[in-house]
């Protein structure tokens, strides 16, 4: 193995050890928030989201955090569309 290919194995070892941290914290924080189905839906947005992070090969350092914000607001947006939906679903009875 050369020294290109140490570097680059020990950066993504060192990458996957930081992202597994992030998403830990998010979904602590979300299963302590919203409780452990809205923490199961945004482990699978942060997942997602992690695929959009730029990925290019042995890059040095990428923002984990930007991933959790950016689970956090699609979080946002289907509470929000929940409670849309749950007032829409209330029948205004005449008097």
């Amino acid at each position: 193995m050369n020294s290109q290919e140490r570097f680059c194995h020990s950066t993504y070892a060192e990458q996957m050890h930081i992202a597994e941290r992030e998403l830990s914290a998010f979904i602590r924080a979300v299963t302590h928030l919203f409780g452990p189905e809205e923490a199961k839906l945004s482990a699978h947005d942060w997942l997602d989201e992690s695929k959009l992070v730029d990925n290019s090969r042995c890059s040095t350092s990428r923002n984990w955090r930007e991933v959790s914000v950016a689970a956090s607001a699609r979080l946002a947006k289907r509470l929000t569309v929940a409670q849309h939906r749950g007032s829409d679903r209330r029948v205004l009875v005449p008097n």
